[in-house]
């Protein structure tokens, strides 16, 4: 046989040998779980984390029939941090998937590097425009929301009450920017005040000034962690609660914020895609169990990390242990698993349709501060940024 001939079919069958081996099952399913555990937005990261090890409870450590083993690290907060854990997680831990960033200040400067390594990302969190429109990436899936899709809830809620005059308050970082767009989206009435702080401010003196002497009908504000919980203190001790109303996302809303604020918190409105009372078996399932797991009360960050390891149990089994990407993504599209929202689909950027629903702060028969879902403001919403998404 000629040589050549013989080293080209050598050569031929490696490489038919090894894209079969890239192709058989794996023996187990890492996880790359990078959020939020120290500082101003630490509860909002041990949500995160609690939500997904709760459905690793349910599926008993497995993911799709494999062992699932999650590699945790804590960004901190910080863009720098995020970018060293991400190289360890790739490059030391050789995570098949990644998840679990909160804030969009540091989702942005990693992602690049967890794309161009062909890495899976599932968003438990933040959804930007950057991944929403026309840079949309086959790799990003948004599990929770674009960021733009609850403020824009509570902007259709306010507009609906007539409020004519809304003043607006949000840090000043991307997530921020857009949320109050999101707001202004769907809200056309007149604005008082626009508000940016800094990321992770504490003392709201001044903006609280600037709310009292501009007196608008209601102030919507978007301040995720411990920045909500003191507005709220702040804004009521200063008594202007009595007299403007006080809309949110559910973000600042949230169960934890309730228990970290107490009573001045009561009749806060505000906007999710999850409420604790949503009537479904998966979400009664998950409430009941969080409470005994953790002796505290799930939130909707704690929703977001549940459904996606939920939803990366249905694509590992789909695909029958491959955890290639372009097995997973297709499977992963499919959204066949049992949210804790109820209907869940994912739209052409791979970011959610759903409902978006009011909640209201109220004290329960028990006497302690709950939401409780009032009612459906937006109905398997769209966000507006898909149409210039080009993926199929």
């Amino acid at each position: 046989m000629n040589r050549n001939l013989w080293s080209r079919r050598a050569l031929a069958a490696l490489v038919c040998m090894a894209a079969a081996a890239g192709a058989s099952a794996a023996d187990k399913v890492k996880v790359g779980l990078l959020t939020t555990l120290s500082g101003p937005g630490s509860a909002l990261g041990n949500e995160i984390r609690d939500g997904f090890n709760l459905a690793l409870q349910h599926t008993g450590g497995k993911l799709g029939g494999l062992p699932a083993e999650v590699v945790v690290a804590d960004d901190q907060q910080k863009a720098d941090t995020g970018r060293q854990a991400v190289e360890r997680l790739l490059k030391r831990d050789r995570v098949d998937i990644m998840t679990g960033i909160v804030f969009s200040n540091v989702l942005l400067p990693v992602m690049p590097a967890i794309l161009q390594s062909g890495t899976i990302y599932l968003s438990t969190n933040t959804g930007p425009e950057n991944y929403a429109g026309a840079g949309c990436n086959p790799n990003f899936f948004a599990v929770a929301w674009q960021n733009e899709d609850i403020p824009a809830a509570m902007g259709k809620y306010a507009a609906d009450q007539g409020y004519k005059s809304v003043a607006l308050i949000a840090p000043d970082y991307p997530g921020g920017r857009e949320s109050l767009n999101g707001f202004k989206r769907l809200y056309k009435g007149g604005l008082s005040e626009e508000i940016y702080t800094q990321l992770g401010q504490l003392d709201y003196g001044v903006e609280i000034t600037r709310l009292r002497a501009s007196k608008p009908d209601a102030v919507f504000f978007f301040l995720p962690g411990g920045m909500g919980v003191n507005f709220i203190k702040q804004f009521n001790g200063a008594g202007l609660s009595k007299d403007i109303a006080l809309l949110a996302p559910g973000f600042s809303g949230d169960e934890d914020t309730i228990a970290a604020v107490g009573a001045p918190i009561q009749g806060l409105r505000n906007t999710s895609q999850w409420a604790a009372d949503l009537d479904n078996p998966a979400n009664r399932k998950f409430v009941e169990d969080f409470k005994k797991t953790y002796n505290r009360s799930p939130t909707l960050y704690a929703s977001q990390g549940y459904d996606a390891a939920m939803l990366l149990d249905s694509a590992v089994r789909q695909t029958g242990g491959k955890l290639e990407a372009d097995a997973l993504r297709p499977a992963l599209r499919r959204a066949d698993f049992k949210s804790v929202r109820g209907d869940f689909k994912f739209n052409r950027n791979q970011y959610p349709i759903q409902n978006y629903y009011l909640r209201v702060i109220e004290a329960g028969a028990d006497g302690k501060l709950a939401n409780k879902l009032t009612g459906t403001v937006l109905t398997q919403y769209q966000d507006p940024f898909a149409a210039s998404c080009q993926m199929k």
